[in-house]
């Protein structure tokens, strides 16, 4: 029998864990897909698109941008940017609608 420390015993368990973590987490891809179909089924709109998706140590964030009100040109067509948080399994957590614009509307504040 190998006599261990108990500071590599946890750092083992702890490495364990991480393993365990990493391979729960869904890839990138198919957080989007669960972002975009679990806002429709709240919202009763389809999103239009994932503007953003970043991974997080509880899981994703992503911002999904979603037309609210359809207008005649499509120009003027009322869209919102949500927050949408998911596990690292992609179900939805939370959500927040942020900001409303116009589809015309250019952010002219960003420098990205």
């Amino acid at each position: 029998m190998i006599a261990t420390n108990g500071r590599e015993s946890e750092k083992h368990r702890s490495s364990s864990r991480q393993k365990a973590a990493a391979e729960d987490r869904v890839s990138a891809p198919e957080a989007m897909r669960s972002a975009i179909e679990q806002l429709t089924e709240l919202l009763g709109r389809a999103p239009e698109s994932v503007s953003a998706l970043k991974p997080t140590e509880e899981g994703w964030e992503a911002n999904v941008e979603v037309e609210e009100l359809e207008r005649i040109p499509q120009t003027s067509s009322v869209m919102a940017s949500y927050q949408v948080v998911l596990d690292p399994a992609g179900k939805l957590l939370a959500y927040e609608r942020g900001r409303r614009y116009t589809r015309a509307q250019v952010d002219r504040g960003s420098s990205r």
